[in-house]
């Protein structure tokens, strides 16, 4: 309801501008700041009622509350009194508890002087008289309870839930029904084209279905029954084959041998100098992969058309079968080729985007079929690499993203906004939300574990790291981390065992502040990179940052732990031995900010992005030695803008990763301003080349990723408005 308020808000603004009606504006804007309902979002109001409680100023806490209970509690039915009454006995504990735990206690026998005469008569205050003169209330049995930790965030989540329920429950004025209308219309849309999508599918199966019946006395092989319209045998059969291939391949570098075990990992190809490229690797990989495909193809058991049928052995009773059969398959393969040269009735996309799109921007818009062709540079059909099959949304936040990340299983998925709501989903088979976890304390980062992959490791702005499992929906255990940099900015599990880094900075502006041309003043900020392990939930080592203390942004492991490569707000990469447990190398990479690091596919290069917009692979063997650099838009590395009504503009640093790699490292998915883009790396001078805008966004692209454990390859895309696209691509060559 929050969103849609503000929502509203914005567009009476612009009608009162458009009017010229200022100092009614003027009025509406000062009743804004000075609105007690906070525009009927959950967790303002609750920061308000901790600020009076941080405040000690028990006045205003009362005539807050009171406000409240006036303006929403009394319209509730009267079943609804006793839950309303506890929550206020409630949080008069919960300021009780905190002037004790601050050693305030004039503020505690304050307390009981001014609410003497409303509180006697009730039983459950009978016992809290003797609070201001009990030595250690904490290890009191009466009030040990209300000290905990567990006791706070449950009363603060019990808060948040009842009044997210209220405002969810009120009656809305008509003004506000616009926006419950528009998404039952978008819903009714969606079911819509799916049932259209369904008819045409039906009618695209009613020739088949007829021309078996006719051939009922000639039974066709089980792999030419299966086949649909769009030939999803060979789709597997290539996809499977491509599975095998990179299974099979070798996928180290040659980075100092005690970097990597002896005979687990050979390079991909001998090196050539220094400046051989991991992409030439690459190149020897697809040669291989295409000649075990043809070699699979020569054997496939489908004739051709030059081809004659092959009797079996059975005598010539075989040859009636082996003609029907051949004639089937060239009957499939024209259908095949008419459904694919005519364009859809409908689109088959699940996304069903319904936005108007500017000129120049067809290509986000395109079916399938479409997508398959491409256009070249001289107008010719150029096979594109892959097709999107579906794009769906998940809607469950209200902000902007932070971070979005796939487990290393590819069945879930963690996204975290800025008001610090973590979502767990799911998508496959069905998108459902898994749990939802809120904190008392702000967070910042957040990360899978890999052993077990259930549990997610959450960094907050209060030097804490907490270990939630999620299926058991419940904290395990939280660690302090370093009081003096409390902001914990990335964290990374290792691969190959139960230890993890995390960088803890200190309380300064991440990327400083904004000059008046809208660029970033730089500011050293302190930080530090510590190893943990989650066994023994005890700090292992200290990282040594040379030249000196610096906030680390971002942080990345190799496939098997052995290297950790790291950027930081000084602009400079580094690259640790963890067997060594210290710092192999590092070099200047960009002028201000790194922001986003991985490892290349064959892992002989690193890939980042930094603040000045540069996107560079750099060569591991040799410190500082640039294998290609290119020059990405300014919404594809931030500061990500959001513009809205009456000059309402919101800007969001980089936090989360800015690309992700597909499954053979030979395409980069990208943010951009209307939604994902995918560039092919080639070699030489072509640089980074687009091949695919996944489009769907209505804001800024903030945070990205590619979940390639699965067959079909999901892309993640997250934006400023909270919303996540995932959209479902299927290869369409064997790379």
């Amino acid at each position: 309801m929050g969103s849609a308020v503000e929502r509203t808000d914005d567009l009476v603004k612009e009608y009162l501008i458009y009017r010229g009606f200022t100092n009614t504006l003027k009025h509406l804007d000062a009743d804004i700041k000075a609105d007690k309902e906070k525009g009927f979002r959950v967790d303002k109001i609750i920061e308000q009622l901790q600020l009076f409680i941080q405040s000690y100023d028990l006045p205003a806490l009362k005539e807050y509350w009171t406000y409240l209970d006036r303006r929403l509690f009394s319209r509730l039915e009267d079943v609804y009194r006793p839950t309303v009454n506890k929550l206020r006995t409630s949080l008069f504990r919960y300021y009780l508890v905190y002037t004790v735990q601050s050693n305030r206690i004039e503020k505690t026998q304050e307390f009981f002087q001014k609410q003497a005469v409303e509180l006697q008569g009730q039983a459950e205050w009978r016992d809290w008289f003797i609070l201001p003169f009990v030595p250690d209330p904490g290890q009191n049995h009466t009030f040990s309870p209300y000290f905990s930790r567990q006791w706070a965030d449950t009363f603060l989540v019990s808060l948040h839930n009842f009044l997210s329920v209220l405002f969810h429950s009120m009656p809305l004025p008509v003004l506000l029904s616009f926006d419950s209308e528009v998404q039952r219309s978008s819903a009714a849309q969606e079911e819509n084209e799916l049932l259209r999508h369904t008819v045409f599918a039906l009618q695209a199966e009613q020739p088949r279905l007829r021309k078996d019946e006719e051939m009922v006395h000639h039974k066709l092989p089980p792999y030419v029954q299966n086949m649909d319209r769009l030939g999803d045998s060979e789709l597997d059969l290539v996809s499977s084959q491509r599975n095998v291939n990179l299974a099979s391949q070798p996928r180290g570098g040659f980075f100092l041998s005690t970097f990597l075990p002896q005979g687990k990992w050979a390079p991909a190809k001998p090196p050539q100098g220094a400046g051989s490229s991991p992409t030439q690797a690459s190149m020897g990989r697809r040669d291989t992969a295409a000649n075990q495909f043809q070699s699979v193809k020569s054997k496939d058991p489908l004739p051709s058309k030059d081809s004659k049928p092959v009797p079996s052995g059975a005598g010539t009773n075989d040859q009636p079968s082996s003609h029907s059969r051949q004639r089937r398959h060239q009957d499939h393969e024209k259908e095949r080729k008419a459904l694919l040269s005519k364009p859809p009735v409908q689109s088959t996309e699940r996304s069903f985007d319904t936005e108007p799109h500017p000129e120049g921007a067809a290509d986000r818009t395109e079916s399938p079929t479409n997508q398959m062709r491409g256009t070249g540079q001289g107008g010719g059909s150029v096979e594109q690499p892959f097709i999107k099959l579906s794009q769906e949304e998940y809607g469950e936040h209200h902000s902007c993203i932070m971070h979005c990340r796939v487990d290393c299983s590819g069945r879930r998925v963690a996204s975290l906004d800025i008001d610090g709501v973590i979502k767990v989903w799911s998508f496959n088979p069905l998108m459902q939300t898994k749990a939802t976890i809120m904190s008392k304390s702000p967070l910042l980062s957040l990360e899978w574990a890999t052993k077990p992959d259930r549990l997610l490791l959450l960094g907050s702005g209060v030097g804490t790291v907490r270990l939630y499992d999620t299926e058991a929906k419940k904290n395990l255990y939280e660690m302090t981390i370093d009081e003096a940099h409390p902001r914990i900015l990335s964290l990374a599990c290792s691969p190959s065992g139960t230890s993890f880094v995390c960088s803890a900075a200190a309380h300064s502006p991440r990327s400083g502040s904004l000059n008046e041309s809208g660029g970033r003043i730089s500011v050293p900020v302190s930080g530090q990179l510590l190893l943990w392990d989650t066994k023994t939930v005890k700090q292992q080592l200290q990282f040594s940052l040379e030249p000196g203390p610096v906030a680390i942004n971002c942080t990345a492991f190799n496939h098997n732990g052995n290297l950790l490569v790291t950027g930081a707000a000084d602009g400079i990469i580094r690259l640790f031995d963890m067997q060594r447990y210290e710092s192999a190398m590092s070099w200047k990479a960009h002028e201000g900010e790194v922001y986003s690091v991985e490892f290349s596919y064959d892992e002989n290069t690193v890939f980042s992005i930094g603040e000045d917009g540069k996107f560079i692979q750099w060569n591991i063997h040799r410190s500082g030695v640039k294998q290609s650099e290119y020059s990405l838009p300014q919404d594809a590395t931030g500061p990500f803008v959001l513009s809205g009504y009456s000059g309402y503009k919101q800007v969001q640093v980089p936090r989360g990763r800015l690309f992700a790699f597909d499954s053979e490292g030979n395409h980069v998915l990208t943010c951009s301003s209307t939604g994902g883009l995918i560039y092919r790396l080639n070699d030489g001078e072509s640089g980074l080349e687009s091949v695919l805008p996944l489009g769907g966004h209505k804001a800024p692209v903030v945070t990205v990723d590619w979940c390639t454990a699965m067959d079909c390859g999901t892309c993640l895309t997250a934006s400023m408005d909270g919303k996540i696209k995932l959209s479902t691509l299927l290869a369409q060559k064997s790379y």
